[in-house]
């Protein structure tokens, strides 16, 4: 009898060590250019680093970006353009999530306000879904159900012009929307007309406007991509996929203006090679930033100064692949994981909190085509 309650003690005991353990689900978008066919998801453990093998829970049409709802229920991507199977992404897909599993259930579909979406976010008041239409060339703003299906589009917004570069700036070409931390205001950058609009974001219909100063003039043929905002919400962080830099801005919340106080290369002196930029984001403290140079195939990292909100490299670590394109803090901040999607693999490092330096930890684990990646805590 005591062997008997032994054991089941000890079965129990392994659960739930198992089940602690695996405290962290990592989501991983995966291109059907590539060998991808979906989203996969695989298990991560933020006391020892150890990423598990990515498994396949749902199949769909090349969820290039996409992002999980603050409730930890609902995951939303975008279905981008694939020529190479002859798809043509014009929508947003919403799925919920199964816990501790991870499975998706398919909710439905929206039209994204435009062709090939490239980049979704959620607002603060979690009732909206914004929308970039990179071929589309142009921005929109979906309404969300309160059973975290999509509603239908409440706002859209098409560029107009062109920029220099004879190949990639020919039309417009929106990468990215956000909303200010004020949730009052949304910005757009958009790569084919070198500029960063501004919106104010109307959070009552979920609507946008052109801001009193619509938009700000990056350099002629930077091409800018995703920006992020610095903890304190007083300065926003600009990285040019084309020009391979970094723009500082003071933000001012009220007016919605943007002031520039410095642009720095992601790249180390004397690199001479082909590089273009893909993804940023500060880390939870507030101290340091990270930008991936796809072509050097490195993350840069680069030190925050409280009081100025002024940038300065500190160092470029290799990300063990070719083009990074996407990365993602853990929720303990202790890790990061990046992406590289040319040589199908991700890779886990971990942060020094006080340096902000990354130090490799494990070998790359194999993700087909990985093009976006998110982290859901269990806990």
């Amino acid at each position: 009898m005591r062997r008997i309650a032994l054991s089941v003690f000890l079965m129990l005991s392994s659960a739930a060590s198992f089940s602690s353990a695996q405290d962290q689900l990592v989501y991983f978008g995966t291109h059907s250019a590539g060998a991808g066919l979906g989203i996969s998801v695989a298990h991560f453990n933020s006391q020892t680093g150890v990423l598990t093998y990515p498994e396949l829970v749902c199949e769909a049409e090349s969820p290039a970006y996409f992002i999980i709802h603050p409730d930890g229920k609902h995951l939303y991507t975008c279905n981008s353009n694939d020529f190479s199977k002859g798809f043509t992404g014009r929508t947003i897909s919403a799925y919920a999530i199964e816990k501790p599993t991870g499975k998706l259930t398919f909710l439905n579909r929206q039209s994204s306000g435009g062709d090939d979406p490239s980049f979704v976010y959620g607002d603060a008041t979690r009732k909206y879904l914004l929308t970039a239409n990179y071929v589309g060339g142009g921005v929109g703003v979906l309404q969300l159900n309160s059973d975290g299906s999509l509603g239908p589009v409440s706002a859209r917004i098409t560029h107009t012009g062109k920029s220099i570069d004879t190949i990639r700036q020919t039309k417009p070409y929106a990468h990215s929307i956000k909303t200010d931390p004020t949730n009052k205001f949304a910005l757009a950058a958009d790569l084919g007309l070198d500029k960063l609009f501004i919106y104010r974001f109307h959070e009552e219909d979920g609507t946008l406007t052109p801001n009193t100063i619509p938009f700000v003039q990056c350099p002629a043929g930077s091409g800018p991509r995703h920006f992020t905002f610095s903890r304190d919400g007083r300065y926003l962080y600009l990285l040019t996929e084309m020009g391979s830099t970094l723009l500082t801005f003071a933000w001012d919340p009220e007016h919605g203006n943007l002031t520039h106080q410095q642009t720095i290369s992601t790249l180390p002196s004397g690199f001479t090679g082909v590089n273009t930029c893909a993804e940023i984001d500060v880390h939870p403290n507030g101290k340091f930033l990270y930008a991936t140079n796809r072509g050097h195939d490195s993350i840069v990292l680069c030190a925050v100064d409280s009081l100025t909100g002024l940038l300065s490299v500190v160092e470029h670590y290799s990300t063990q692949g070719h083009k990074p394109r996407n990365f993602a803090f853990d929720p303990t901040g202790q890790w990061i994981i990046v992406t590289n999607h040319a040589s199908d693999n991700a890779v886990v490092f971990h942060v020094d909190g006080i340096s902000g330096r990354l130090m490799q930890h494990g070998a790359p684990v194999h993700v087909p085509s990985p093009f976006c990646v998110r982290f859901l805590s269990l806990n």
